[in-house]
């Protein structure tokens, strides 16, 4: 097939595939629908004559001339007027451009730093196959820059990973530019998310424009000065005076002059170069000279600094009353704004004058287009001396109380129609909805209680995990009333689930409790106090240590005491608690208690508390080992995630739980394909996919098992990086990933890479010592054992027949583990090969793969006919290499 038949919408989208997105993920990255990019992943797939998106992937990769976007810097501003002089610097700049470099330009406000990145950027594109993204920091704080990053980069938090690592991830080991322009104010945020990327990103360079360096080691700094006199200060002001005067003519050296009282700056050469058209270069000169004697009192150490506050001045004295009465207001606002939110701050004029008014400020260069149409936005300088003139005036309070209050009002409209095109216009104003709650009246208040709430859900929806967290802790300490303190405390909780520490939702459950106790809200209370109680039975693992049983009892006594059993949502509640809060250390529910609690969530209809109790009859099947029962709960399960709302926080905790359990189930019973869909659902969830290195820990094992090596190994090493880059938690269920990568490599006889990755599965359980029979250790000896038997090295049989037969016969990997090691018995000779053999039977029958395993292990004593049999089950569950090893067996 040609290239040109395919389009550059469709190279776009096939650059895209290759770094693993859903379908949402590249639609928000190239502003599309998703209904879009379905249309564009089936053509592509017709085009190359292909059956899936993973084979795009593949051609996106081993193509060299692949269709690409080459040199896209996603959020690069652009100017209708042409760039004059800095040909030095650019060129400077360029050749310092190197990967895991930062560079850095260096100067005071308005000499240009921001239009030089861009034209640096344009002109290194061939450098950057893989474009990068241009990031404006000017409406950022300390904390959020992050945040802007992933955002330009079109990426999202996920449980257990921080949007620092997010966006690290995003960025890769392809070579790319990251720009961070105006760092000055959030330098030590900036710096640090830097040296991040550069450290874990090798292809990547950043390039960043701040009034000061940013101290990172390796840094490279490129001063930027204004524009030399006599030359190019001159040759901008021209430029831009006839931008605004087609006429423009004067004397050489008046406009000389005019530069050299700017100093050569070109933010002021620009602001000065607007006012020739009323007033020409005499004028000018003349009104200049007044303006700098008026202000020659400033202490600000710079004096270029002084010049361009000068300049700014003068052009604010030169506006008419309208004008000034508009400007000063502007300043409350931290990026674009559009024509509403201008009116909501200035009420004393109707729209159509407010615009009128934008219009002339815009030609009086105080005011520029924002990127989006339809916005606007004051640049840094000028932003900084209208909040002067707004501080100066005495209505600083007051119109940031109007600001707060358009910002509450819009936040609330976003949030109530997270059904529609809300994203777009949510990332366009986000940044002013968190600096209207920053600087919004300290304690609490009813707007901003409904801010803080409002951009708690947002940000949820937005997949902003951790930021959504910590608006609701704000709501709460914000709401106006206990209850509502209560109620937000709760969704906090349930926000927690979606971060990835059970312990943390039980604390903010417990509080929220207490709360509705004070504000005289007992459905409330009854409901935490019951969801307090599940949540420390069901999600064990994610508490440093249990809570007490006797603790248990007693917030489930309290609840049932206040609770209204007439209420089913209060009854569900409460019938689940009871059937979590084990009165003995026993490890699943009473199978009869779990029953009323399906059957009460049932009488809800809510399908987040019926996914919750039937969690309950789940756990039981797992824990007696019935994993096909299990399994089949578990899909009903995922069956009630799709009638979830996936943007309400309610639903976190049974999303996660719903798909951990499928894939699990899926995997125990040897249904490897089923596993492995349910792999790939994980990969393009949103909440789920992002993870850097979870969704991978997924696909490997059922991918391994079922002899698809190649594709296993193309998640392997980004995985390891990505775990290594989150800082080397403890990951229980990232050692049997990596323990299939090493049963790959030791299938194919790779006996250093064999090696390698059965160390990296072990150092991924942290440095504790776990027990023989955990699930971890048993499923590393199923890998050991299945390689003994490929290898014929059959020295250590004895001892590693021993390891596979650890665990007990109901634990996951227990069927793997004994089929294996019944094989490798019957290999070897030992001398109690039959009761292995037996043994292992009694595991099987839950595990298809299991199952023809063993029926090898009996055909290698019986002969023919088990070898047939086992070679039918390979193939009813896809297993290649398992089936190719049977066919070597029956041809012998």
């Amino acid at each position: 097939m040609s290239p040109e038949s395919v389009s550059r919408r469709e190279a776009e989208v096939l650059t895209l595939l290759e770094e693993h997105l859903s379908n949402a993920e590249v639609a928000r990255r190239l502003h599309i629908s998703v209904r879009t990019v379905e249309n564009h992943v089936s053509s592509l797939l017709r085009k190359y004559g292909v059956a899936d998106r993973r084979a795009l992937v593949a051609i996106a990769r081993r193509a060299p001339d692949a269709p690409s976007l080459v040199g896209q810097v996603a959020g690069s501003p652009t100017w209708r007027t042409g760039f004059t002089g800095r040909a030095h610097e650019r060129d400077a700049v360029l050749a310092l451009l190197q990967p895991r470099r930062l560079v850095t330009l260096a100067g005071p406000g308005g000499v240009g730093k921001t239009r030089l990145a861009a034209v640096v950027a344009e002109a290194a594109a061939p450098d950057f196959p893989r474009g990068g993204a241009f990031v404006d920091l000017v409406p950022v704080r300390d904390g959020q820059v992050a945040g802007a990053v992933a955002r330009a980069l079109g990426v999202s938090e996920s449980p257990g990973q921080s949007l620092e690592d997010a966006v690290a991830c995003a960025l890769g080991q392809a070579r790319r530019l990251l720009i961070l322009d105006n760092c000055e104010h959030v330098l030590d945020s900036a710096a640090a998310l830097a040296d991040r990327v550069l450290s874990h990103c090798p292809g990547v360079t950043v390039l960043a424009t701040s009034r000061e360096r940013l101290g990172v080691p390796g840094e490279r700094v490129v001063p930027i000065s204004p524009l030399p006199l006599a030359s190019d200060a001159e040759a901008l002001f021209a430029d831009r005076a006839a931008a605004v005067d087609p006429g423009f003519a004067a004397e050489p050296a008046i406009v000389a002059e005019i530069c050299a009282r700017l100093d050569g700056m070109p933010l002021a050469i620009e602001l000065a170069a607007a006012r020739c058209a009323s007033l020409g270069a005499d004028g000018l000169l003349a009104a200049l000279d007044d303006t700098l004697r008026l202000l020659t009192g400033s202490r600000h150490p710079d004096e270029r600094h002084r010049s361009l506050r000068a300049v700014i001045g003068w052009s604010h004295d030169l506006l008419g009353d309208d004008e000034r009465a508009l400007f000063p207001r502007l300043a409350v606002f931290a990026g674009a704004f559009d024509l509403d939110a201008a009116c909501r701050v200035a009420p004393f004029a109707p729209p159509g004058a407010v615009a009128d008014v934008l219009g002339r400020l815009v030609d009086k260069s105080l005011v520029v287009r924002g990127r989006e149409a339809g916005s606007w936005r004051l640049l840094e300088t000028v932003h900084a001396y209208a909040l002067d003139r707004l501080a100066a005036s005495g209505d600083l309070d007051s119109v940031q109380d109007l600001y707060l209050q358009w910002a509450a009002e819009t936040a609330q409209a976003l949030a109530e129609h997270l059904d529609g095109q809300w994203r777009d216009r949510f990332d366009a104003v986000c940044d002013d909805l968190r600096a209207a709650l920053r600087n919004a009246p300290p304690g609490p208040g009813t707007l901003q209680h409904r801010l803080a709430r409002s951009l708690g859900h947002l940000t949820y929806a937005r997949c902003l995990v951790s930021e959504s967290l910590e608006h609701f802790k704000e709501a709460a300490r914000r709401a106006p009333t206990a209850s509502a303190t209560a109620a937000d405390l709760r969704t906090a909780a349930q926000v927690v689930f979606a971060v990835g520490l059970a312990h943390g939702a039980f604390d903010l459950l417990v509080e929220s409790a207490a709360h509705a106790e004070a504000g005289g809200d007992q459905r409330a209370r009854a409901i935490a106090l019951a969801h307090a109680v599940v949540t420390a039975g069901r999600f064990t693992s994610g508490f440093p240590d249990p809570v007490p049983r006797p603790r248990l009892r007693e917030l489930l006594d309290q609840a049932a005491t206040i609770g209204d059993p007439g209420d089913p949502v209060v009854a569900a509640h409460l019938a689940a608690a009871t059937a979590w809060c084990l009165r003995r250390a026993q490890a699943a529910p009473d199978p009869s208690l779990a029953e009323t609690a399906v059957a009460a969530a049932r009488a809800t209809g809510d399908p987040v508390l019926i996914s919750a109790a039937m969690d309950a009859p789940g756990t039981l099947a797992i824990h007696a080992g019935r994993f096909r029962q299990a399994y089949r709960i578990a899909r009903e399960r995922l069956g009630l995630v799709d009638l979830m709302d996936r943007r309400h926080p309610a639903s976190a905790a049974e999303i996660l739980d719903s798909f951990h359990n499928a894939w699990l189930c899926a995997f125990a019973s040897g249904d490897l394909l089923a596993a492995l869909s349910t792999a790939e659902r994980i990969t393009h969830d949103d909440l789920l996919g992002a993870h850097p290195y979870r969704s991978a820990g997924k696909l490997i094992p059922p991918l391994v098992l079922l002899g698809r090596f190649d594709e296993a190994l193309e998640h392997a090493q980004p995985m390891w990086d990505a775990w290594r880059r989150s800082g080397m938690p403890i990951a229980s269920w990232l050692s049997p990933a990596a323990s299939a990568i090493a049963l790959a490599h030791g299938l194919r006889r790779d006996d250093s890479a064999y090696r390698l990755w059965r160390a990296r599965a072990e150092r991924a359980l942290g440095t504790g010592t776990l027990a023989p029979s955990s699930d971890s250790v048993v499923f590393t000896a199923f890998v050991d054992a299945r390689v003994a038997v490929e290898t014929g090295a059959v020295e250590d049989a004895t001892a590693l027949v021993s390891r596979t037969f650890a665990g007990t016969p109901t634990n996951w990997p227990a069927a793997y583990a004994r089929a294996a090691g019944a094989e490798l018995a019957v290999l070897a000779g030992l001398p109690d090969a039959d009761r292995r053999l037996a043994a292992a039977a009694e595991a099987s029958g839950e595990n298809e793969w299991a199952a023809a395993c063993l029926a090898r292990a009996c055909g290698r004593l019986h002969g023919t006919a088990a070898l047939q049999e086992s070679l039918r089950g390979w193939s009813r569950i896809d297993a290649r290499f398992e089936r190719e090893h049977t066919s070597r067996l029956l041809r012998t």
